[in-house]
């Protein structure tokens, strides 16, 4: 078995590969296999990967089962120590495993990220525009790539712990996984193997930086490798004016699918209702505001909400679950 697994999740991204795949069959480090799980083929992703790329093992669900469900199939079903996530449009550089597993050193480290820049896939051309430099997670529940937009001038060359990773391009520790799932079934019950660790009530969207904080809430760090350097195409980032510019964000919001914008606003409440010491002021505030801009501005987003009612109160059970540290593989 090999020491790291990089997975990729593909949805229809054939575009990519000439770039992507190169990247990561060539990675200085050697001891590593590479999964690529399908989870959209219409446009001919699959077949691409399987001739050009034959070292590349290839699993076929038949259908979108989602980023968290993906991920979490490769993580049961493989005992390697590391796990490297790969987004489909991230062009890692010729060291970024061999650089991510130096994080690893501390014993206490549970996920890390290296710098991620941007990549512009209509120019084919790397950029200096950083894309994620790990994540922070404020308590109004907002949380944010560190950096992004950002040019590189070397500011964020420290390697620090960090709140959060993106999933784009982190690396996870098995044992940190194991120690921080939960049960898929309802009742929890301890005789259930059947285990979870990014959460697939989320789909897509969001479950990384839940599985950050729920790292973080079991005594784990989560660290940032500036030496790993990746450039990302990113489809969905933050408007670069933020919150306060009031008009660039609903012209931003409003160029993102409306599945998208559904996901995003569900699930940043659900990872908040989870994970959060406590419901802090500026959570309700902020959430206040945003109901009333979806009022006005989004109502498709509306559409969400009777997936939301339905899986409030299983969050709630979550965050009782995991507090309770009632969690498999935990002494």
């Amino acid at each position: 078995m090999a020491r790291v697994i990089l997975i990729q999740v593909v949805y229809n991204s054939r575009r990519f590969i000439p770039a992507v795949f190169p990247a990561m069959v060539g990675q200085t480090y050697k001891d590593i296999e590479i999964v690529a799980v399908i989870c959209g083929n219409n446009d001919g992703s699959k077949e691409l990967i399987a001739r050009d790329f034959p070292q590349v093992k290839i699993i076929d669900p038949g259908e979108n089962i989602g980023f968290a469900k993906a991920h979490n199939m490769v993580f049961a079903e493989s005992n390697s120590e590391f796990f490297q996530l790969v987004n489909p449009d991230l062009v890692l550089s010729a060291n970024y495993v061999e650089e991510m597993l130096k994080a690893f050193d501390d014993p206490k480290v549970g996920a890390a990220t290296g710098k991620l820049l941007r990549y512009d896939f209509d120019r084919n051309q790397k950029t200096n525009i950083i894309d994620s430099t790990g994540v922070n997670i404020f308590k109004s529940g907002a949380a944010r790539d560190r950096g992004q937009h950002e040019v590189d001038n070397g500011q964020y060359d420290k390697d620090v712990s960090i709140q959060a990773v993106s999933g784009a391009g982190c690396m996870y520790r098995r044992e940190s996984l194991l120690k921080t799932s939960v049960h898929k079934s309802i009742d929890y019950s301890l005789k259930s193997i059947d285990l979870e660790f990014f959460d697939e009530d989320f789909h897509s969207y969001w479950e990384d930086v839940d599985l950050s904080w729920r790292m973080t809430n079991a005594g784990w760090l989560c660290k940032y490798q500036p030496t790993a350097v990746a450039w990302h195409g990113r489809g969905a980032g933050s408007n670069p004016g933020g919150y306060k510019k009031v008009f660039s964000f609903i012209k931003f919001h409003r160029q993102l699918p409306p599945k998208i914008r559904q996901l995003n606003y569900q699930n940043h409440i659900l990872m908040y209702v989870k994970n959060s010491e406590k419901f802090y002021p500026q959570f309700i505030f902020r959430e206040l505001v945003m109901f009333i801009y979806v009022l006005i501005f989004e109502t498709s987003t509306l559409k969400i909400f009777p997936e939301f009612l339905k899986l409030l109160p299983m969050m709630w059970k979550k965050r009782q679950f995991i507090k309770s540290n009632i969690i498999l593989g935990r002494e």
